[in-house]
């Protein structure tokens, strides 16, 4: 292991005296230290703002007058998704998916307000996060440093004259791979700030732990790989030339592609025909503010035999409030029944992206990354599946103040006597039926469970490379004896 040191400590050195290696490792730190900076307090004041909003909307909703309760149901409510703390580093899909969600009676809405195209006007560089300097920029500045490491040592046949003086092969590639080890330590650093802030928001020590140790095995994947290569050739051209194939390869052609297959693979309709889908099956249903809608006439008929009564207006409960609860739970189970069709669609063709991280570290580390930092799509569909929820509760609590707390005869003659457009206005303090919304990250184990593949498909990559170029080393014993 001393050789090995001793080799590592020479490589820092000469990357030290040479103008190149300093330059790249000062554009690396500034480009992630940047990043960092802009990223977290673009995240703060998102969490912040969202928080605010939250409570404010909630406040609204319940300080509204006393009105008929289903003038709240087409009144509505507004839920967003906070960041999540690890959101400082990487912000996955949030900013595509959108982070507001509008919940109201009889419709089910998308989230909007996605902050990638509202901040469309700056360029790329708006998207430039700290997972993305990690997972793209950083292996380049590591391929700039190292490519020369082994190469630099058979063009000017150092390596024979270490071979000569008794070090073993293995050791000449250690020394190099350590070196390269270092610079990818001193170039987590920032990141390493970067998760001790979200653990002070209040991400799992675990997940923050596992999240930079997730990292260090990315790097170290780059690390093992650029000693690899350059230990196979013998000209620094061409080490470089092979190491910026495998880059452009493994960072920028891969990753698309594998999204494009996987969209072959799960092929899913259109928004505009899921719309028309929906709008078929929906048109076959009743209409709830029609209590006369020969739909509700099974409904209607064993309502007036579980009371004993002939007509709605002797049942004891408002027959419109009944038909707008029934009708919202069928209209609800239908949207759901759809919902959860176009989620399964997306489910599949992530699978398949995550199957085929397998062929690229980057695509493994970026499941790894989103997964951790609870910012994939899956916690997206969790946003959406705990706001359909929320929008189910509080709209079906109002029906059942309307079924409950006022009469069929007054319902039906409000907009015509006033004394009955007064008796059908509720107290404010039915609004109360809505809940607090407080969207959260998933649980702890949840994310290492989910993220523990990508993490072994990691070290995988690690392990091939770590192989490869000490098979490499040791043919240089051969090539020296030759």
């Amino acid at each position: 292991m001393k050789p090995a040191l001793i080799i590592a400590a020479g490589e820092w050195r000469f990357w030290l005296r040479s103008k190149l290696g300093v330059a790249a490792l000062i554009l690396g730190f500034v480009l992630i230290t940047t990043s960092l900076v802009a990223n977290s307090a673009r995240v703060g004041a998102e969490r912040a703002s969202r928080d605010s909003l939250q409570t404010a909307a909630e406040e609204t909703f319940r300080n509204q007058p006393d009105r008929h309760p289903h003038r709240m149901v087409h009144y509505g409510h507004y839920v967003f998704r906070a960041p999540a703390p690890l959101a400082v580093v990487d912000p996955g899909v949030d900013p595509y998916t959108g982070t507001v969600m509008f919940l109201e009676g009889h419709h089910q809405n998308s989230a909007t307000f996605a902050p990638a195209f509202s901040g469309a006007r700056a360029g790329a560089l708006a998207r430039l996060t700290p997972a993305m300097a990690y997972q793209l920029l950083v292996p380049l500045v590591l391929i700039v440093i190292g490519f020369a490491s082994m190469a630099r040592e058979r063009e000017g046949g150092t390596d024979r004259q270490l071979l000569t003086a008794g070090v073993a092969p293995h050791d000449i590639w250690l020394g190099k791979v350590i070196a390269l080890l270092g610079v990818s330590a001193a170039l987590l650093f920032p990141l390493v700030l970067a998760a001790s802030q979200a653990l002070f928001a209040g991400e799992s020590f675990v997940v923050t732990t596992t999240f930079i140790v997730g990292y260090a095995v990315y790097l170290t994947v780059w690390a093992l790989m650029i000693a690899a290569v350059s230990t196979s050739t013998r000209q620094l051209s061409t080490s470089l030339m092979a190491l910026m194939v495998l880059w452009l390869a493994l960072c920028l052609m891969v990753p698309p592609v594998v999204a494009s297959f996987a969209r072959m693979a799960s092929p899913m309709p259109s928004k505009i025909e899921a719309d028309l889908e929906v709008a078929v099956a929906l048109r076959e249903q009743g209409d709830g503010h029609n209590a006369n809608d020969p739909a509700f006439n099974r409904l209607r008929a064993n309502l007036l035999e579980q009371y004993g009564v002939h007509h709605v207006e002797d049942l004891p409960i408002n027959f419109r409030g009944v038909v707008a609860e029934a009708a919202e739970a069928d209209l609800t189970d239908t949207m759901n029944t759809f919902a959860e069709k176009k989620l399964a669609g997306e489910v599949a063709q992530a699978r398949v992206q995550h199957w085929l991280s397998l062929l690229s570290p980057q695509l493994a580390v970026r499941h790894f990354s989103m997964t951790l930092a609870s910012t994939d799509l899956a916690q997206h569909h969790r946003f959406t599946r705990e706001a359909e929820a929320a929008r189910f509760s509080f709209v079906q609590g109002l029906n059942r103040v309307h079924a409950e707390q006022m009469t069929y005869t007054d319902d039906i003659n409000r907009s015509r006597d006033k004394g009955a457009e007064q008796r059908t206005r509720v107290s404010a303090e039915n609004w109360r039926v809505l809940d607090e919304f407080r969207f959260a990250p998933a649980p702890a184990s949840d994310r290492l469970a989910g993220s523990s593949l990508f993490l072994l498909v990691l070290l995988l990559w690690a392990a091939g490379f770590a192989a490869l170029g000490r098979a490499r080393a040791l043919a240089l014993t051969e090539a020296a004896h030759a």
